[in-house]
């Protein structure tokens, strides 16, 4: 019997049909003690043959993917560098530290709403109240803080729990009464915005002490060289040791796991960009407090998306629902948890943005707010049809819409433009996001 084994898993049987493989390489161990029907041969993974094939095996890789449909975030990467490009080629000031400096601390407000968003287009739907819920919490900490004179850690406290509660509320009536999250949380848009105007009173604005930690938010820099270039390589330490740490569990438990070739190169690509974003803030005021908060949350919410059985849940509901079910996941609970993190997100997102402007007034979470948030996120490469997403989507989507913001005032051109602008590259990344999806379903992988 351990002779047959053998045989099977390093060669094909005489007249055994061998289309689909690649003659000559070994197959993948069988699973030990496991019967063998006469004539099979053990499936080759496709990934152990890209990497005994090196660099020519990785290029094949890529190029089937991207005609797969599988485009990850390449569109926003490659979009993102041609923004950059023409706006550094019409005006040399765009990637000038102070603009790069500037850039960073914008995007934060709107990226911890998007982080939000994301979480919910994940499953399959959509959050309108963020804008008027981080436009509440604003107020409630003005209030609280400035007018009733309560410790501001306890103001922000309340109103990030606000935030929470209301996302909670349309999670509710989503999940157990039934009511289509598009209605519940466009009643919730108009609502909260109401109740913000209440709260805010006939003053409309409330302005915020200039020396208080959540002005700091976004006043903050660590001036000292070392903290840039340290944060940089914390990071990339961290993801080599977690690459490492997960090929060493994908190795014990025998499934294919990433070489150390690719993991260096990917690690040392990670390196090349933090050092060089450190490198360039610093040659401003050094780096800003609200970008290295944005960063902990993008990874805190990446390992739970990722690395927890919440997240896992999240992406399986999105796939499916009533595979979900049937899965055992408590699928109202999810959608619940999911609504309240993305109310709560907003309340954080909030709190930034009237950091920005050192105050809460009555234009808090409108405009074009909500339309940038959930943006941000589609662009990205998050999908609008669920299962499909990271909350990098977040930065990514941020950094296109920040980018052509920063340009286009640069370049002293009308906000109509920066709109339409706007407007086509969020339509694009739904035609690419609707086509990849297509494409995968006819390869079999939808």
């Amino acid at each position: 019997m351990s002779t047959d084994l053998n045989k099977s898993a390093d060669e094909p049987r005489e007249g055994a049909d061998t289309t689909g493989t690649d003659a000559g390489r070994p197959a993948a161990p069988p699973i030990e003690g496991a019967p063998v029907a006469p004539g099979a041969v053990t499936a080759v993974d496709p990934r152990l043959i890209v990497r005994e094939e090196g660099v020519r095996g990785y290029v094949r890789e890529f190029g089937r993917k991207l005609r797969g449909g599988e485009l990850g975030s390449v569109p926003v990467v490659v979009g993102l560098a041609i923004i950059w490009a023409v706006f550094q080629w019409r005006d040399s000031a765009f990637l000038s530290p102070k603009n790069l400096s500037d850039l960073s601390i914008y995007i934060v407000g709107t990226g911890m709403i998007s982080v939000g968003i994301v979480l919910v287009l994940l499953l399959g739907e959509i959050d309108l109240s963020v804008g008027s819920v981080s436009g509440l919490a604003a107020a409630v900490l003005a209030v609280l803080y400035v007018n009733e004179g309560l410790a501001e850690w306890q103001a922000i406290l309340i109103a990030l729990v606000s935030g929470a509660a209301a996302g909670a509320v349309h999670g509710f009536f989503f999940a157990r009464i039934g009511v289509p999250a598009f209605v519940v949380t466009l009643a919730g848009l108009l609502a909260w915005n109401g109740l913000m105007l209440q709260v805010l009173g006939t003053t409309g604005t409330i302005n915020l002490d200039r020396d208080s930690f959540i002005v700091h938010l976004t006043s903050h820099y660590f001036v000292y060289i070392a903290v840039a270039y340290g944060v940089a390589g914390l990071a990339v330490a961290l993801f080599l040791a977690a690459q490492l740490l997960d090929a060493g569990r994908r190795q014990a438990a025998g499934v294919p796991s990433r070489p150390l070739g690719e993991i260096l190169a990917r690690t040392a690509v990670l390196a090349v960009l933090a050092f060089a974003a450190a490198w360039r803030l610093n040659e401003y005021k050094g780096l800003p407090l609200a970008l290295l908060i944005f960063l902990v949350v993008l990874i805190g919410y990446d390992v739970l998306l990722r690395r927890t059985r919440f997240g896992r849940q999240v992406f399986a509901v999105g796939g499916g629902v009533e595979a979900a079910r049937r899965a055992g996941i408590n699928v109202a609970l999810v959608r619940i948890a999911v609504f309240s993190i993305s109310g709560l997100m907003a309340s954080v997102g909030g709190l930034f943005i009237a950091s920005r402007i050192a105050a809460a007034n009555q234009g808090a979470g409108t405009g074009n707010l909500l339309m940038e948030a959930i943006a941000a996120a589609v662009i990205g490469g998050t999908s609008l049809f669920g299962g499909r997403g990271s909350v990098w989507s977040a930065l990514l989507g941020m950094l296109v819409i920040g980018s052509i913001a920063s340009g286009m005032a640069l370049l002293g051109i009308e906000a109509s433009v920066q709109y339409m602008i706007t407007g086509g590259v969020l339509l694009a990344a739904v035609v690419i996001d609707s086509v990849s999806r297509r494409t995968q379903r006819s390869a079999g992988r939808g």
